[in-house]
């Protein structure tokens, strides 16, 4: 028999015990023949329980000096799963992680003192529970109140019910039996209700015989000569009597030390509370696999309690999610996650993930030897709940409505209605928190308060039940209806951006709101009224869809009518916006932003003519209106001046820049662009919606292309990348999103495509992740622009083909001509002259106003390029020309360029060199920048072959 007196480490689980030192494994007391590999592979997962343990790391460690495959392995662990028992067993011990490798998920027990000490102390056996199955994620919490017990005498785990204080403070009383030779007492006083036999179930628990009425002199005298730990359990129900007879124990018995648990503090002399948190859950995240989730305590506890109730139990990787979302519903209460885990058998992860919406969760039992509070959530939260006062009650249940975080003046909002007064609802819910029935989540700005869900769906069926559901749901909308509007008032209305940011986490309260309103038991005049609210709050939040969905909702309603200009104006307004960038370009958005300007002119509001001015210039930017969209920038201008603003008058120049820079009048858009490069935090923008359809980048965005386009080729390339470091800096999607797709253009005209692929890539991901359908299409459409220019022509004409039917789809028309150029091109040169001179032909017709746009220039290079291919020179050259007059007409020395390019090839081939070198010189030498670009290069190249 090995010698166990030297300390030996004990692991115990089930019937078993594995003294590592001595490589021992015993079932009930007897030795357990077991080989040496099923040995190694035993301890080693048992050493590391709860952890998955690589297959190849497992290898690894058990056969060190030799090449083994996995079947070796297999066989080990079939012999170990053998000589743990049957079938059935096994699995509790051992499970299988498919793909990754192998986890021990049995209850690891404490040894006895026995087995991990050469003398240990004896402690009563009736005076403390048997030792329980290793808990999880507490050993932290374990450590720190053992600390905590030996430095003030008198500690009180406190938590709400479920989260495993009884189980904390066992375990800290093991640890402790040697620290008090043994002198360890608890007392359960979850079934006492009647307060005045505490003390006498005290004594009873010591052992003593008490003859007199008051026991309180006969226990200060025994525990005086007494170095012993009470622990004091489930004592929320009789803290009246309870508390001021332990402080007194603590005061005059000094080696007395008390350790509590009570889902409220004693708020007792000398007492050190030690709050009990939820076990950590995994994030909400996408791609978490099985390591991830098992990296969690609330998810190792959930897996390891299916293992004791399923025998073949294995966990699968698209199951991990599920496990997840199921501990972070349940908030990490242990409890919870255990009744939880005994649904997987008749319902799996998924079912029982589903049911967690159900009232009948609450009613789940779980083990039968389990304290009858403890069987079933209902029961757990009823406890708690049956013992709060009328005030307190009605003022959890009115809480119930709250989904999420709530602030204190939202929950004196709707406990008035439950007809509680203020100084009541303070007093309340201060003892609610102290009763752990009401959890707090600290934010930057201020204190949150909030109802663990299990919690709220318990006291929500008692509202209902009390028939003060609609009452405080109505309360509930009316304090965001107007909580919203005066966020709305101090940030003067759709003008300046940002107001509503600070306050996104009342998101899910303002859905709920809503969706009451809309109710057939709602108000619809509260509806139209908080849409019309919470419509900039979506849209700052760039929740586009929600807010199209509420706005049109409400301007449905028949209520609407009767809602006064102003709120019409709001709701038309986001309309607009909400319809443009979530379905396209429709008549729909030119209607929303007519009606809504109508109603600001009524109202003589003239920073919301200027707002509303602005949303009528994008859309007519994206439908290819340029001058339409030119015109509004000089409504605009009339506007600005009426205000005497400065700031506004910036706004307005960057919109007629932009128009400038779109119709083809670079030297205009350079101008008055170039004051969007100093940087500004303090003045007021447009921001459309506060979507981060910011003006200063727009104007960025038509600085750096103006640059390019008027011969300066680096200071583009430099304002195209402070352009998309600014947009970062407001983490705003759209406002990224147009920056990337515009400075692209910049990489790709000077030939950077290197560059221009990251760019391009990361705007596709960036407008896929934040639901952008217009911008994808646009990236995809850019990827095929470069994939012709790295000469991949048949993948670049396909992404350019899908891109224009999306965008057509859209009615997204500033990008389409440019697409149509390119594909031409690529057309071209796949011997498709028929196709190409089709292409921009059906191009060059879509421009309006006698050809004035930034790209016509452009298309007919590219046309004079076809024709030239098709051995059609004399209409080639013709082509050219009219693009050199357009370019110069338009200050567009970057096509001018490309067109003398083009025609100096022609006239090389015509026998013409001199001509060419005649044209094509004078704009080189116009280049003080950029002469390693792609079009420098090339020009310099054939002025090489015309000398």
């Amino acid at each position: 028999m090995p010698d166990t007196n030297e300390q030996d480490s004990v692991i115990a689980f089930g019937p078993f015990r594995l003294f590592v030192k001595s490589r021992l494994l015993e079932k009930d007391g007897a030795p357990l023949p077991l080989g040496g590999r099923a040995l190694d592979i035993l301890i080693f997962l048992a050493e590391r329980a709860g952890e998955v343990i690589d297959k190849r790391e497992l290898i690894k460690r058990i056969w060190a000096d030799v090449n083994v495959d996995e079947g070796s392995l297999r066989f080990h662990i079939t012999t170990l799963r053998k000589a743990l028992g049957d079938a059935g067993e096994a699995s509790r011990y051992v499970v299988n992680v498919p793909g990754r490798g192998y986890c021990f998920t049995a209850p690891l027990l404490r040894p006895a003192a026995s087995e991990s000490r050469t003398s240990p102390p004896a402690a009563s056996p009736s005076s403390l529970p048997s030792p329980l199955a290793k808990m999880i994620g507490r050993d932290d919490a374990v450590g720190r109140i053992s600390a905590e017990l030996a430095q003030h005498r008198f500690v009180t785990i406190v938590g709400p019910g479920g989260i495993g204080k009884t189980s904390v403070a066992l375990a800290v009383a093991q640890g402790e039996l040697a620290a008090f030779d043994g002198q360890v007492c608890f007392v359960d006083f979850g079934a006492l209700t009647d307060t005045r036999l505490v003390p006498g179930t005290i004594a009873a628990v010591l052992g003593l015989t008490v003859n007199s009425e008051d026991p309180i002199p006969d226990l200060l005298t025994v525990l005086r000569s007494r170095r012993i730990l009470l622990v004091l359990d489930s004592c929320e129900h009789i803290l009246d009597e309870l508390a001021p007879l332990a402080e007194r124990l603590v005061r005059e018995t000094p080696q007395l030390h008390i350790l509590a648990t009570s889902r409220e503090s004693f708020r007792a002399e000398g007492e050190r509370v030690h709050r009990l948190f939820p076990l950590d859950c995994p994030p909400e995240r996408e791609g978490l696999g099985i390591a991830d989730i098992l990296a969690y305590p609330a998810s190792q506890l959930f897996v390891e309690r299916i293992a004791e109730s399923l025998s073949e139990f294995e966990l699968r990787d698209e199951d991990a999610p599920l496990v997840a979302e199921i501990c972070r519903r349940l908030d990490g209460i242990a409890l919870a996650i255990e009744l939880a885990a005994g649904r997987v058998n008749a319902y799996g992860i998924a079912g029982t993930a589903s049911l967690l919406d159900s009232r009948f969760s609450l009613l789940w039992r779980g083990r039968r030897t389990a304290i009858p509070r403890h069987q079933t959530l209902s029961a757990a939260l009823a406890w708690s709940y049956d013992l709060l006062p009328p005030a307190e009650s009605a003022t959890l249940r009115g809480l119930s409505v709250f989904v999420g975080p709530f602030t204190l003046e939202a929950a004196l909002a709707v406990a008035s209605c439950q007809g509680i007064s203020e100084p009541e609802a303070v007093e309340a819910i201060s003892n609610l928190l102290s009763k752990s029935l009401i959890a707090t989540s600290p934010t930057e700005r201020r204190l949150r308060y909030r109802l663990l869900d299990t919690t709220r769906a318990f006291v929500a069926d008692k509202l209902v039940e009390n028939g003060e559901a609609d009452r405080v749901a109505r309360a509930h909308a009316e304090y965001f209806r107007d909580f919203l509007h005066d966020i709305a008032l101090k940030s003067t209305g759709m003008q300046s951006a940002g107001g509503f940011l600070p306050y996104a986490d009342h998101l899910p309260n303002v859905r709920a709101a809503l969706t009451f309103s809309f109710s057939e038991s709602g108000d619809r005049t509260i509806g139209v009224d908080l849409a019309a609210s919470a419509a900039q709050f979506f849209l700052e939040l760039t929740l586009l869809t929600e807010c199209y969905r509420w706005t049109r909702q409400a301007l449905a309603s028949p209520d609407a009518r009767a809602a006064d200009s102003r709120k019409e104006m709001t709701l038309q307004a986001a309309l607009g916006v909400s319809v443009m960038f979530t379905q396209g370009n429709n008549e729909g958005v030119r209607s929303a932003f007519t009606r809504s300007l109508q109603l600001a002119r009524g109202l003589e509001d003239l920073h919301w003519q200027l707002w509303l001015l602005r949303g009528l210039h994008i859309y007519l930017t994206r439908v290819g209106d340029f001058h339409g969209a030119l015109g509004i920038g000089e409504q605009g201008e009339s506007v600005a001046r009426k205000l005497n603003d400065p700031t506004a008058m910036l706004n307005v120049e960057w919109m007629l820049g932009v128009a400038h820079h779109l119709i083809g009048n670079q030297d205009k858009a350079v101008r008055f662009c170039e004051s969007a490069m100093v940087h500004n935090p303090g003045s007021q923008r447009l921001n459309i919606g506060h979507l981060g359809y910011d003006d200063r980048i727009v104007a960025l965005v038509a600085l750096a292309r103006g640059l390019w386009l008027t011969g300066r080729p680096e200071r583009a390339i430099e304002a195209a990348r402070y352009t998309v470091r600014e947009a970062e800096l407001l983490e705003q999607p759209l406002t990224l999103g147009i920056s990337l797709i515009w400075t692209i253009y910049v990489f790709l005209w000077v030939g950077d495509w290197d560059n221009a692929e990251i760019l391009i890539e990361r705007l596709i991901d960036h407008s896929a992740r934040h639901f952008l359908g217009p911008y994808h299409a646009v990236g995809i459409g850019q990827k095929g622009e470069l994939l012709l220019r790295r000469g991949d022509v048949a993948a670049g004409i396909e992404h350019l083909r899908r891109s224009q039917a999306t965008l057509h789809a859209a009615r997204h028309r500033i990008m389409t001509t440019v697409f149509a150029t390119a594909l031409a091109e690529g057309l071209a040169s796949q011997n498709q002259p028929d196709d190409a001179l089709r292409t921009i032909n059906e191009a060059i017709a879509q421009i309006p106003d006698h050809g004035e746009s930034f790209d016509m220039p452009e298309m007919l290079r590219v046309k004079g390029d076809i024709l030239a291919r098709s051995g059609s020179a004399v209409e080639a050259e013709s082509c050219l020309r009219e693009s050199l007059d357009l370019s110069q007409r338009q200050c567009a020395v970057g096509w001018e360029l490309r067109g003398a390019i083009s025609l100096g090839r022609i006239w090389r081939e015509a026998g013409k060199a001199g001509d060419a070198r005649d044209l094509l010189a004078p704009l080189v030498g116009r280049y003080q920048e950029g002469l390693q670009t792609r079009d420098l290069v090339a020009a310099r190249e054939l002025l090489g072959t015309l000398n």
